[in-house]
This record gives structure tokens, C-alpha cells and sequence, in this order.
């Protein structure tokens, strides 16, 4: 006679614990089923870009996948011509020479990059400086490779830029107590939620403290084209490439989110590493993509203009809302978005946030999920037509009335 079977629970992986699911992943779910309730929500939550890649890129993905010998396995490394379009790219745009065989390393887009230099550099227990507002991923990845995070504040008094003097104190305490050293450090300049950019000199001190205490400096450049004048890399500063990787994207000022086309440049000896874990994850990006993002890549001042004409209107009006909200914000921040503080009397930016979507169905992004230094501000997203805005103010004004 057989016996009952006993079932045995299954649980997850400790490092499951460590992280929660994505807050748009989840707060999307919601909007979805508020939308197939009949209540129109405008979205004006994520920075993904609504106008279409260039129409050299389309057609030259058009073109190529109608061929026969185009649909198999890539090189982990990415296409030659691909190498040479990024190292071109930076060499016209940021005055940066890059060897296309070695220094350079296509990415199925940014946020695989992040994941992908973590495993390279993070052993369990390493320390990894983390801003505090900064993109969600560098935490949650942070953790999954059972890192230690060491958050560092931005602050608006120093124009959202890191405190030197607190840096060298987060090291001397972590020394002091035993913990192992701090091995990586991100950035994001132009700056993502701030807005703020980055200027040469600040360069020069993140290159400088890295150098000095044998830091890998990690610098997110996806949004140097959009709103700015003066697109700059880490990598243009003297000894960069000694201790600084940058990671940088097709999805920004490409208009190319879903395509997940990027890169990351560095020293040839970082580029191996990251190859090492890398190639042992995927297998290469689809070919005509590659080659489409070469021609995206030789587009010059009139695209980036042309994206920016479209911007710059939709940043009038969101600023409008900003207005409406009785929020206060900086004129010059760059970049697709808008960074906004709220008032005092508000009593929190996720309950703004959540007032504006369940009473005007208008969604924002709350600056809590960016860290606890982004709890009083709201962020609102330029990847919306213009007439679409002007609903939302409208719907917004209607509400604060």
C-alpha cells in the first residue's frame, strides 16, 4: 500500500528576500486595470521615449532582416562595425578615443550592464556607493550579489552632486569598523531623477577620489543629448580609464527604449572581465539591430536638435503642472524629466502622487522610490505628446480647485 506523499515546501533563493518587485513593474499593473476600468489614465510616470529612431536606423533594419543570413547567433562582443559606431560616436561627441576591439562592449541595454559589472566587481560583503536619489536598479542589483550598500546623499544645496567630505568619512568608518572595502561606486550625470549635470571639474574629483582609493567609478550616461548643450563623459578626464567604466544607451537620445541597445566603455582589462560573466548569461544581440544602431549612431546635430524642439514645449507645460502643484524646481535641469520639490503642507510625495492618479488619473512618479532623500519631491516624465499634458494640467487644475 502505497503511503501519502508528504509535499516539501519550496522556497526561493535567500536573495529573493533581498529585493522587491520593480515599483512601476507594480504600479503599472495598477494603472493597467484602472485603465480597463474605463478611467483613461495619462502616464507621465516613465522616461520611455515616444517618438520613433531615425528613419535611416528603420530602414536599415528593415533591410537587413529580410536577409537570409541575419538571423543566427552573434558575437558575444557585438558586430564589428557596432564596436567601431560607439567608438566613432564617442570620439565626435565626447572627444573620447576608444579602441573598438577592446574597450568598448555592446549591452542588451544599461540596466543588463549594471547587473553585469555588480558580478564582476562585487564580492558578498564589498561595500558599493550608492546615491541617495539614484535609479532603483544600482540598489536592488547591489544586493542581489549580496554586496553591502554604503548610500551616499545628494543634496539640492550642492546642486544634487556628491559631498566629498562625507565620502571620506563613509570610508574611514567602514575602516574603522573591519567592514571590506568599498570596491564600486555609481553615478548618473547627467543625473537621474535631479536633473542635474555634471561639470568637468566634478569629473575630475569622482576620477580622482577613485584613483586614490582604488575605487571602480561606474558612471550611467544615457541622458547627455536630451535638453543639454554640453554632452560630457567621464572617460574625457585624464586617467578615466584607469578606474571608470561608463555605461551609455540607444534608448534616451535615440528614441530606441524597446530595441535594448547599449554599451559600456572602460580600460580593455575591465572589458574582459565584464565579458567573462557577461557572455555566460546571453548569446549576442540580434544582428540587424546592430547594424541599424550603426546608422542611428552617425546622426548629427540636427537629430539631436529636432528630439530636443520636442522636449523643450512638452517641458513648458510640465512645468506648468509643477506650477499648479505649488511644487518648486530648477529651470536648468537637463535631461527627459522634471524634478520637483512639494510643499510643505503636502504631507508626503507618494500621497500626491497617489491623490493626483485616483482623483485626476494622472500618473507620477513619487521621489521616495529613488531613495529616501526623494521623499518630498514628484518627478514627472517629458515622453508625452503635448496635447496629452495639457489634459493632465487640465485634469490636475481641476482637482487643486
Amino acid at each position: 500500500m502505497l503511503k501519502e506523499s508528504k509535499v516539501v515546501e519550496i522556497i526561493p533563493a535567500d536573495r529573493v528576500a533581498t529585493v522587491e518587485e520593480y515599483y512601476f513593474s507594480k504600479k503599472l499593473k495598477e494603472v493597467a486595470a484602472m485603465n480597463t476600468a474605463g478611467c483613461d489614465v495619462i502616464n507621465l510616470g516613465v522616461g520611455s521615449p515616444d517618438m520613433p529612431p531615425s528613419k535611416e536606423a528603420i530602414e536599415t533594419f528593415c533591410a537587413e532582416v529580410r536577409k537570409p543570413d541575419t538571423h543566427g547567433y552573434q558575437p558575444y562582443v557585438g558586430i564589428d562595425a557596432l564596436r567601431e559606431g560607439f567608438a566613432e560616436w564617442y570620439r565626435t561627441w565626447f572627444g573620447v578615443t576608444l579602441d573598438p576591439k577592446t574597450e568598448i562592449q555592446p549591452l542588451i541595454g544599461s540596466k543588463e550592464g549594471v547587473l553585469h559589472i555588480s558580478l564582476t566587481f562585487l564580492n558578498p560583503g564589498d561595500g558599493v556607493l550608492i546615491p541617495n536619489p539614484g535609479y532603483p536598479t544600482y540598489t536592488s542589483v547591489s544586493r542581489l550579489t549580496g554586496a553591502e550598500i554604503v548610500s551616499y546623499r545628494l543634496r539640492e544645496d550642492l546642486s544634487w552632486q556628491p559631498d566629498f567630505d562625507e565620502l571620506e568619512r563613509l570610508l574611514a568608518e567602514r575602516e574603522a569598523a573591519g567592514r571590506p572595502p568599498v570596491r564600486l561606486m555609481w553615478t548618473n550625470y547627467p543625473n537621474m531623477p535631479t536633473g542635474a549635470d555634471a561639470s568637468t571639474e566634478l569629473f575630475e574629483r569622482l576620477v580622482a577620489f577613485g584613483r586614490r582609493h582604488g575605487i571602480i567609478i561606474c558612471n550611467d550616461n544615457p541622458y547627455s543629448f536630451i535638453l543639454n548643450e554640453h554632452p560630457r563623459s567621464i572617460l574625457s578626464i585624464s586617467g578615466a580609464k584607469d578606474v571608470c567604466i561608463e555605461l551609455n544607451s540607444m534608448s534616451k537620445a535615440h528614441n530606441m527604449p524597446g530595441w535594448r541597445m547599449a554599451m559600456l566603455a572602460s580600460n580593455a582589462k575591465f572589458v574582459k572581465w565584464i565579458l567573462k560573466v557577461k557572455s555566460n548569461v546571453d548569446s549576442g544581440q540580434f544582428r540587424p539591430m546592430q547594424s541599424a544602431v550603426v546608422e542611428a549612431l552617425k546622426a548629427g546635430r540636427e537629430w539631436y536638435d529636432g528630439n530636443n524642439r520636442v522636449y523643450r514645449s512638452r517641458r513648458i507645460i510640465a512645468e506648468r503642472i509643477m506650477d499648479i502643484l505649488g511644487c518648486t524646481y530648477d529651470r536648468n535641469q537637463v535631461g527627459m524629466f522634471l524634478w520637483g520639490r512639494i510643499p510643505d503642507t503636502v504631507e508626503s510625495a507618494e500621497a500626491l502622487a497617489d491623490r493626483i492618479l485616483y482623483d485626476a488619473n494622472v500618473f507620477l512618479t513619487p521621489g521616495f522610490i529613488f531613495g529616501s532623500a526623494g521623499e518630498r519631491y514628484i518627478r514627472i516624465s517629458l515622453c508625452c505628446k503635448e496635447e496629452t499634458l495639457c489634459r493632465a494640467a487640465e485634469r490636475i487644475t481641476n482637482i487643486q480647485t
